[in-house]
């Protein structure tokens, strides 16, 4: 039986937005694969976290709306558990398919944001070398 589904993950800051939209693009096959339907995925872009999670203090957030049976939500969050690119997900279930745009994505402020999202460059999230000394 198919159910409503609401997915958000964070993926690492150091991926491009390219493999971000890559890695939705493969949850989104593994769903229309399982015969569910997928009503929006939206690349909210790269975001600060509340609190560093294994040492990123940045995020690419996706949220993905979509019905599917529940043994491929099952199969979904166990291949995001096992990639490491995936620092934090959800599933909840939702009362039906929204095809609107999210609040977030509704907001000028954040649209001209994510307009400049491809623009970034992952290398200046990387970690300097410790000092010795």
């Amino acid at each position: 039986m198919q159910r409503f589904y609401e997915t958000v993950f964070i993926a690492r800051q150091d991926i491009t937005a390219n493999q971000v939209d890559t890695m939705a693009q493969g949850f989104n096959k593994l769903i229309k694969d399982a015969g569910g339907q997928v009503a929006k995925t939206e690349l909210c872009g790269l975001r600060n976290l509340a609190y560093p999670i294994k040492k990123n203090k940045k995020g690419h957030y996706v949220l993905m709306n979509f019905a599917v049976d529940s043994d491929t939500v099952k199969e979904m969050e166990r291949t995001m558990r096992l990639d490491e690119n995936v620092l934090r997900y959800m599933t909840v279930r939702a009362e039906g398919l929204d095809k609107n745009p999210s609040i977030l994505m509704q907001q000028k402020s954040f649209k001209e944001t994510v307009t400049k999202y491809d623009e970034v460059d992952p290398a200046e999230f990387k970690r300097p070398a410790k000092r010795e000394g």
